[in-house]
C-alpha cells in the first residue's frame, strides 16, 4: 500500500510560502516533471491542481459500484520491459505501476460493413493489412517505412526542444528536418503519396481519435508517433488509471514535496526584473519559487497566466492564434450490473465508422448535430484492469466516445456545472441515448445489464480542466502545430517551463516525455538517458516503507 495519501486538499492543509520549484497542473506531463526534479535533483516541488482529484486526464471518477477513467484507455511500449517509455515510468515509480497486456487484437476498427484487427507486431501487423488490401502491398510496405522514419526523425524534433537557445539558432533547423519532412503533409496527402486506395487509407487510420483529426487534417507525424507507438501492441495500468499518479506521487512527497488539490492558480508572479518569483492563486495567495512548470497547456500558459508583457510573450500569442484548439468530446459512461467474465465483455478497443472518409463524415457531423456519428470508440475499463472485480465486485463498465466540435457547447459555457438548464439537460438525454444505442448495437452483451449512465461534455472538459473549448488534446494536430517554434520547454520568461501534452504529443507517452523533457531543459542534462538508465527501487524496500 501507498504510505501516504497521493494529494491533499488546499481548502483543508496549511502549506509553506516557499518552494524550489512549482508545477501547474498535476496531469502526467506536470507529475513526471515534479517527480524527476524531485528524485534526481532533490528539489521540493508543490504541485497545484485546480480540480479536486489529481491526474488531469490520468484520473479516475466513481459512482457507487462504479469507477471509469477519463482518458486512459491503453498505452502502448510499457509492456516491454526493456522500452525506454517503461523504463522511465519504473525508475520514476519504484517499479509499483504495473501493466496488464491487452489481448493480441487491441483494437477491431469497423468501417461500413467490414471489420479491420490491429494485431500486436510489426510484421504481423503487415501481413494482416495485405492480406486485407491484396493488391495493395507496395502501399502497406511504404506505409510503415514512412511511420518508421517519421517516428525516429521525431526523437530529434523533441530533442530540439530542450537545447540552449545558442545551440537550436545554430543546429535547430538540421535538428526538425528530418521530422518536419513528414509532419509538414497531413496524412492523406502522405498516404495518397503512397498509392493507398481510400479504403486503405481509412483502415490505417481508424485509430484517428487517438490524436482528434482527421487525415486530411492531421500531420502524418502525429499519425506516425501514435502508430508507432502501437505496432507491439498495448497495455493497461493494474488498478486502473488512478495508479499512475498514485506511483508518481510518492517521489515527490519523498523529496518533501506534495501534490495539492482543489487549488487553482490565477497567475505566475513576475519579479522587477521579469523573472519567475512564484504563483498567485485565485484565493489571492502567494507561493514562492524560482522555477515554475506548466502543466496548464500552452494556451492556458500564455493567454491566461501570464501578464501581457511578459518577456516574449507576444510573439508566442501570435503563433498560437494560427493554430485552433484541438476537437473536444463526448463521452458516455456506463455501469452494468454483472461482471465484465459474465458478459464476455471485450478488452479491445472498438473503433466504429460510418465509412472509409473520415473527414466527410466529421464535417458532416459538424454541420449538423442530427446527423448520425461519423465515428465512435467503444471502451470497457472493467475488462481491461485484472483487479476491478476485486474492488466491484459483480459490476463492469463501459465508454462510449465520440469526438465533437466546440460550437455546439457555445452557447451554454457560461452556465454552470450542474445548473445549465432544461434546454441543455434534454440535449444531453438525447446524446446519451443515441451513444447508448451505439453500445447495444455493437456490444449486444450489455443488453438488460445496464445499470448506470452518465453522459459528459465538453463543458465538463472545461470545468474540470480549464480548457477553453473543451480541447481534448491541447493544440490541434495540424501540419501548422508541429512548425511552431514557441512551444519549447524553456519560455522566453526566465525561470517559467513548459510541460505536458503540447510540448511534446497526445496521450500518457506524450505527456511523460514533455515531462522528462521540462525537467531537461531545467537541469541542463538529457534527463531522458538519465531516468531510462537509472534502477527502479527495490519492489521489497517499497513494501517494508509502506
Amino acid at each position: 500500500m501507498d504510505k501516504q495519501p497521493v494529494a491533499i486538499s488546499y481548502r483543508q492543509h496549511a502549506l509553506d510560502e516557499a518552494w524550489d520549484a512549482i508545477v501547474i497542473g498535476s496531469g502526467i506531463g506536470g507529475l513526471t516533471a515534479a517527480a524527476v526534479l524531485a528524485r534526481h535533483a532533490g528539489k521540493r516541488v508543490l504541485v497545484l491542481e485546480r480540480h479536486y482529484e489529481p491526474g488531469g486526464f490520468t484520473h479516475v471518477f466513481h459512482r457507487p459500484g462504479y469507477e471509469w477513467d477519463v482518458g486512459v484507455h491503453y498505452v502502448g511500449e510499457v509492456h516491454d520491459p526493456r522500452s525506454e517509455l517503461r523504463r522511465i515510468l519504473d525508475a520514476l515509480t519504484g517499479g509499483r505501476l504495473e501493466w496488464q497486456r491487452m489481448p493480441d487484437v487491441y483494437d477491431r476498427a469497423h468501417i461500413g460493413d467490414r471489420e479491420y484487427e490491429f494485431v500486436s507486431g510489426r510484421e504481423r501487423f503487415r501481413d494482416r493489412m495485405k492480406q486485407y488490401f491484396p493488391a495493395e502491398a507496395r502501399a502497406v510496405d511504404g506505409y510503415l517505412d514512412a511511420v518508421d522514419e517519421a517516428a525516429r526523425a521525431g526523437v530529434t524534433y523533441l530533442a530540439e526542444k530542450v537545447v540552449p537557445a545558442p545551440i537550436a539558432r545554430v543546429a535547430g533547423a538540421l535538428m526538425r528536418r528530418g521530422f518536419l519532412r513528414y509532419a509538414s503533409r497531413t496524412t492523406g496527402d502522405v498516404l495518397a503519396g503512397l498509392g493507398a486506395s481510400p479504403e486503405l487509407t481509412g483502415c490505417l487510420t481508424a485509430q484517428w481519435g487517438d490524436y482528434g483529426l482527421p487525415p486530411a487534417e492531421s500531420s502524418f507525424g502525429i499519425h506516425a508517433i501514435i502508430a508507432a507507438h502501437y505496432l507491439e501492441g498495448a497495455s493497461y495500468p493494474v488498478g486502473g488509471a488512478s495508479r499512475i499518479a498514485a506511483t508518481l506521487a510518492p517521489a515527490i512527497h519523498d523529496a518533501g514535496g506534495c501534490v495539492v488539490t482543489s487549488a487553482e492558480v490565477a497567475g505566475v508572479v513576475l519579479d522587477r526584473h521579469r523573472r519567475v518569483a512564484g504563483v498567485r492563486m485565485a484565493d489571492g495567495r502567494e507561493f514562492r519559487a524560482p522555477l515554475v512548470v506548466s502543466d496548464a497547456g500552452a494556451g492556458n500558459t500564455f493567454g491566461r497566466l501570464l501578464p501581457p508583457d511578459a518577456p516574449g510573450v507576444e510573439a508566442i500569442r501570435a503563433e498560437l492564434a494560427s493554430v485552433s484548439p484541438s476537437l473536444a468530446h463526448l463521452c458516455l459512461y456506463v455501469g452494468l450490473r454483472a461482471s465484465s467474465a459474465s458478459l464476455g465483455l471485450p478488452a479491445a478497443n472498438l473503433w466504429v465508422h460510418a465509412t472509409a472518409d473520415h473527414d466527410a463524415g466529421l464535417a458532416r457531423l459538424s454541420d449538423d448535430p442530427g446527423a448520425p456519428f461519423s465515428s465512435v470508440f467503444i471502451s470497457s475499463p472493467s475488462a481491461k484492469d485484472p483487479l476491478f472485480e476485486q474492488r466491484h465486485p459483480g459490476h463492469s463498465t463501459m465508454e462510449v466516445v465520440t469526438l465533437a466540435p466546440w460550437c455546439w457547447f457555445e452557447k451554454w459555457k457560461e452556465t454552470r456545472w450542474k445548473r445549465r438548464g432544461a434546454g441543455y439537460d434534454e440535449w444531453k438525454r438525447e446524446m446519451a441515448e443515441r451513444l447508448t444505442a451505439e453500445l447495444v448495437r455493437h456490444v449486444p452483451a450489455v443488453t438488460g445489464w445496464i445499470d448506470y449512465a452518465e453522459l459528459s461534455t465538453p463543458l465538463s472538459t472545461r470545468h474540470f480542466a480549464n480548457h477553453a473549448h473543451g480541447e481534448i488534446y491541447g493544440l490541434e494536430a495540424t501540419p501548422a502545430r508541429f512548425r511552431m517554434r514557441g512551444l519549447r520547454a524553456a519560455t522566453p520568461v526566465h525561470g517559467l517551463y513548459l510541460t505536458g501534452a503540447d510540448l511534446a504529443a497526445p496521450g500518457v507517452a506524450g505527456g511523460t516525455y514533455g515531462g522528462v523533457l521540462a525537467a531537461s531543459a531545467i537541469l541542463g542534462r538529457n534527463m531522458i538517458r538519465v531516468v531510462a538508465g537509472s534502477k527502479p527501487l527495490a519492489r521489497e524496500a517499497t513494501a517494508a516503507a509502506a
